[in-house]
């Protein structure tokens, strides 16, 4: 059973930038799709950062374009989300997911069949 547990999260100023890390234990980290989601409280979860398992290909959605970054390294079993010029709004609980089937809309929560148990960010002054 493929498990995720996600790291970095913590306080920050606005403007400053953070690096959340998304370990995997079990199962083949390489054949997975991976996202990072957030939620804010009264909010829905929203996709912040995909990339494919075939060829990294990167989607952001245009609240966070320019200025998140995701990136895997297989080697070590971990997915990345460097977030810069972070803004109070940016504020959430930040999930990792993985998505072992392929096909679906990387948007959509439902593709994603493996969680992690969340990291909250603040940013505040």
């Amino acid at each position: 059973q493929v498990q995720l547990v996600e790291s970095g999260g913590g306080l920050v100023q606005p403007g400053g930038s953070m690096l959340l890390s998304c370990e995997a234990s079990g199962g083949t980290f390489s054949a997975y799709s991976l996202a990072w989601f957030r939620q804010a409280p009264g909010k829905e979860r929203e996709l912040v950062g995909y990339i494919d398992r075939s060829d990294d290909r990167t989607y952001y959605p245009d609240s966070v374009k320019g200025r998140f970054t995701i990136s895997r390294d297989n080697a070590k079993n971990t997915v990345f989300l460097q977030m810069n010029s972070l803004k109070p709004e940016d504020t959430a609980v930040y999930y990792c997911a993985a998505a072992t089937g392929y096909y679906g809309n990387v948007v959509s929560t439902t593709t994603y069949d493996i969680w992690g148990q969340g990291t909250q960010v603040t940013v505040s002054s």
